[in-house]
């Protein structure tokens, strides 16, 4: 097996943890834009520093721009993979495609790597990133080894896939439930992880959001068998200890060495209730735990040992050396690594008046690398009879080699200069468009240019209502079942289709429909924006900010419950299964507020807010083209009643939210 080791550095200490214990790859971010933002993470200057480390010893470093960015900060990403690329970054992670389009333009030599955070999870979505200028996309973790043979297939990029560490509830790029509970947004690198908090299905108390980590490391023959160039370990929030303990687990797993005494300490240094492999195998029913008493005091028999495994250097790279001493010229040594060669030279040899040096005696000199990243590939000596010289004199020698290789250097850049796109100026009162969840919701007479109704609705919904189709979220290993019905579909007359999903949006245009994009893609800049046809921004943007978007034809949800979790992992299925459920779950957090879930026939569910975003008395403060209605549960007299106060712009008598629309997110 031939995998690239990639490990997780939230501080210095973690990077040489990782580098020591064999990491082949490190992943980490500056102070800004990238998706921990709450680790120690590295300032240019200490980028600059970790790039040389790596550069020394063949590891290569990937830089973490893996958040959505808003219009006012597209000018400090410019300047943050500018300055990464002259440190010598290896490539950039990178979730927001406006972000990855102002990278492609202005940074041609960037490689880019595509963010689980993307939320593409199909053939056709990473056909999409490919064609977008990414080299290499993380892999969903929710994805079954089946599903991630076929993205394989559809691809010639290099993949990406977490093999041990935490796991979310929520498929990323997808959950706002820390955003809207208190303005942390996970996809702006915040997330205050409310999901490990109490949340009940039944009248027990459970944390129904909260997974075991992920470990897939007992599982490698069948990942190589899928195609995986990268093993991706999670934790850049973690310790050091947690880092060299998972990436030595990972190097032994890869070696086959293996053992139990080695998963003993990978758990023992964090776990939540031991590990899971349910998305992987399929196999879900068991994947639900929290961190426990238990778990803590384990960590602690254990973390001194474990800070062992990175005292000293690994010798990860090979050294050639050649050392030349002829009579009356200076001695020289010339060494060569990673494709760089230096030479240094000394004083001139002398007559051995007893013992001449020998071949021997001076590779047994230069062989003496310890407390340097280097181990002896190879050592020519052309020596001259009858000469010597000072023991000190050789060893200097070897010392300026190996400290001249891999000294860092500042990198030429080519670079395009980046010109923000300004803010659009919009005029006149926004249309209304809708999603409603059943036909039967929809009223006979309604203000809605247009709407769109789930794909699984019957054909007589759609030829009824005139209806365009709405296309799941995440549709992993569905893709095949989902073009069939949309072609079924297209025969009946549907020609609309709303995609939160940049690969759904790929299928649908390919399949002769016009699609709009969702709230799902999470657009939060004009760069993004313009990608897509009429899109819902995020709603992860305060009516300021959306208002600016220089795009055209851009919305907001304007109305609606809104999804805060998109889950593969039913959580009232696992809590109290479907029967008992009646497809009219919730969740009831540890405050008693009450989180519908809505289920579908395609692989995910969604968990609702509790309160409906309305917006119906600020209208006048709404300044893009279109209003959207994202309808749930709700039955066809509300929907009546609730246009009727949006089109009065009267304030709601019931219980609602602004969202996120004026108090934003940090």
């Amino acid at each position: 097996m031939n995998f690239e080791i990639l490990a997780p550095c939230g501080s210095w200490e973690s990077l040489v943890a990782a580098v020591r214990c064999g990491a082949n790859a490190v992943y980490l971010g500056t102070k800004e834009l990238n998706a921990r933002r709450n680790a120690s993470n590295f300032d240019f200057d200490e980028l600059k520093k970790a790039c040389a480390y790596c550069k020394k010893r063949g590891v290569k470093l990937y830089v973490t721009v893996n958040t959505l960015v808003f219009d006012s900060e597209m000018k400090t990403a410019y300047e943050t993979v500018k300055a990464a690329m002259e440190c010598g970054a290896d490539g950039f992670i990178v979730q927001d495609l406006g972000l990855a389009k102002m990278i492609r333009t202005c940074f041609p030599e960037a490689r880019l790597h595509a963010s689980t955070q993307c939320s593409v999870n199909t053939p056709d979505g990473f056909k999409l990133l490919e064609e977008l200028g990414f080299c290499r996309a993380v892999i969903p973790r929710e994805m079954s080894l089946d599903e991630i043979k076929e993205i394989r297939k559809s691809t010639d990029m290099e993949l990406e896939m977490f093999i041990h560490g935490a796991l979310c509830m929520c498929v990323s790029g997808q959950c706002y439930l820390s955003a809207m509970l208190g303005s942390r947004s996970g996809n702006r690198g915040l997330c205050a992880q409310p999901c490990r908090l109490e949340f009940s299905a039944s009248d027990k108390r459970e944390n129904a959001l909260s997974l075991k980590d992920l470990s897939l490391i007992n599982h490698l023959n069948e990942i190589d068998g899928a195609g995986v160039l990268s093993l991706k370990i999670e934790g850049r929030m973690k310790r050091p200890e947690y880092v060299a303990a998972a990436v030595t687990a990972c190097k032994k797993a890869v070696e086959g060495v293996f053992r139990e005494a080695d998963g003993h300490a990978l758990k023992s240094v964090f776990s939540r209730s031991g590990f899971t492999d349910g998305y992987f195998t399929g196999r879900r029913n068991d994947m639900f735990g929290i961190r426990q008493k238990e778990d803590v005091t384990a960590a602690a028999g254990v973390l001194k040992e474990l800070s062992h495994l990175y005292d000293n250097e690994n010798p990860l790279v090979p050294l050639d050396l050649e050392f030349i001493c002829r009579e009356n010229e200076p001695i020289l040594l010339k060494g060569s690594a990673l494709g760089e060669s230096v030479t240094a030279t000394g004083a001139i040899p002398e007559r051995a008046l007893n013992k001449p040096m020998t071949d021997e005696s001076v590779k047994a000199r230069l062989a003496k690398l310890g407390s340097t990243p280097y181990f002896p590939n190879s050592i020519n000596i052309t020596l001259d009879e009858g000469l010597i010289v000072p023991a000190s004199e050789i060893n200097a020698l070897r010392r300026e080699v190996c400290e001249k290789l891999g000294r860092p250097e500042q990198k030429s850049v080519t670079a395009l200069p980046y010109e923000p796109i300004g803010p659009r100026i919009k005029k006149g009162a926004p249309y209304f468009t809708a999603r409603f969840l059943r036909a039967e919701q929809i009223p006979k007479s309604h203000p809605f240019r247009r709407i769109f109704l789930p794909i699984g609705e019957s054909d007589g919904a759609f030829i009824k209502t005139g209806a365009g189709v709405e296309l799941p979220r995440a549709p992993f290993g569905a893709e095949e079942r989902m073009k069939k019905r949309l072609l079924h579909l297209k025969e009946i007359g549907v020609k609309n289709a709303l995609c939160s999903n940049a690969g759904v949006y790929k299928t649908a245009k390919e399949l002769g429909f016009t699609p709009f994009g969702d709230f799902g893609l999470n657009l939060t800049n004009s760069e993004a924006a313009r990608r897509f046809n009429s899109p819902i921004l995020s709603f992860e943007l305060t009516l300021a900010q959306a208002e600016k978007i220089n795009a055209e034809d851009t919305g907001v949800v304007g109305y609606g419950k809104l999804p805060l979790m998109l889950t593969r992992n039913c959580p009232v299925k696992n809590s109290i299964g479907c029967e008992k459920c009646g497809k009219k779950g919730m969740l009831t957090d540890r405050k008693g507020y009450k989180f519908p879930v809505i289920c579908s026939d395609y692989p995910c569910v969604e968990l609702l807010n509790p309160l409906p975003v309305v917006l119906s008395d600020r209208m006048s403060e709404i300044n893009t083209d279109f209003v959207h209605f994202y309808f749930t549960d709700e039955s066809r007299d509300e929907i009546e009643q609730i246009v009727n106060i949006y089109k009065n712009q009267q304030k709601s008598d019931n219980n609602y939210t602004r969202g996120l629309y004026y108090r934003g997110v940090k």
